[in-house]
């Protein structure tokens, strides 16, 4: 992990899913304090600001009947782009969503620099679905798919390369909503899965130990973290556009970054889906914070 210098890209982009508000998180995100958190904990923050997205209407293509599609391509693309260029520039890129949907575009930019790329996907959906197998056309619930080249070509296509990722070389924390067609491209590819039954079970300390083993034994050359705040239980996270109860706790997740972080395996970070309209407070962007704190090694002691 690149302690010396911090890239946040700011992504408001609603337009993965219907329900407004998400297009907010990145200014929620630094109104509770993200810059003032983490720099302490890099020698340079540069914080570039958000991709302009605007206030474009739904548009449902005909052919594929997914929403937005065009316009999902065109600003993931952008924000491809503003990744590739800080890795480039030796900067740890940090996104901040926006729906989840920003994911094909910040795996764009990443996949690039590694030759064998891990994914943690924190998150209570696997967001594995096709246009084929989406119950709402929605492409926040299909950015793992598409980054695995599952998809419309615009999206697998984003950066003009894919796939992005390995089947074998993604580890999902946090399920406990999958759709059909997500669970069977699952075991069909063998992806690996720790639910809310594993974390229960083993506890969130097995899970992450073994997470970590897993990437490392695969010759992971970089690891993506991609955190959806509604992988934590909504009483810990209330500002998500679509909830689940029964969640990660909050200090399961802090120990979970914790972890990450003394492992020094996480190349490049996204936070999405903070939804301020829907939160109590800023609640759920303060905890967004507070986790990316533990994540990039801050210690109480």
């Amino acid at each position: 992990m690149n302690r010396q210098k911090l890239s946040i890209i700011g992504m408001p982009m609603d337009l993965g899913q219907m329900r407004r508000g998400v297009d907010m998180g990145p200014s929620a995100i630094r109104y509770a304090g993200v810059n003032e958190r983490l720099k302490c904990l890099f020698e340079e923050i540069h914080d570039q600001g958000d991709i302009a997205i605007g206030r474009p209407e739904v548009q449902i293509d005909p052919n594929s009947n997914l929403r937005n599609l065009h316009l999902i391509a065109e600003k993931t693309e952008m924000l491809a782009e503003k990744v590739d260029h800080a890795i480039k520039g030796g900067s740890f890129p940090l996104v901040l969503g926006g729906d989840h949907s920003i994911a094909i575009g910040t795996l764009a930019g990443v996949s690039k620099h590694y030759s064998n790329l891990g994914v943690i996907w924190y998150d209570a959906h696997g967001d594995l679905n096709t246009a084929e197998t989406s119950p709402s056309g929605n492409i926040h619930g299909m950015p793992l798919a598409i980054s695995l080249g599952m998809g419309h070509p615009l999206l697998t296509n984003v950066g003009g390369y894919g796939p992005k990722v390995k089947p074998e070389n993604i580890v999902i924390i946090g399920a406990r909503s999958l759709d059909e067609g997500e669970r069977e491209l699952i075991k069909e590819k063998g992806i690996k899965v720790y639910t809310m039954h594993e974390i229960d079970r083993l506890g969130m300390t097995k899970v992450m130990e073994e997470s970590i083993t897993y990437l490392k034994e695969r010759n992971t050359d970089g690891v993506h973290l991609s955190l959806d705040l509604d992988g934590l239980d909504p009483h810990d996270a209330p500002g998500v556009g679509t909830p689940v109860i029964g969640g990660i706790s909050y200090r399961e997740s802090h120990l979970a970054m914790e972890m990450l972080a003394e492992a020094q395996i996480i190349t490049s970070a996204e936070f999405v889906e903070v939804n301020p309209i829907l939160d109590d407070k800023n609640k759920t962007a303060t905890v967004a914070v507070a986790l990316m704190g533990s994540l990039f090694g801050e210690k109480l002691l």
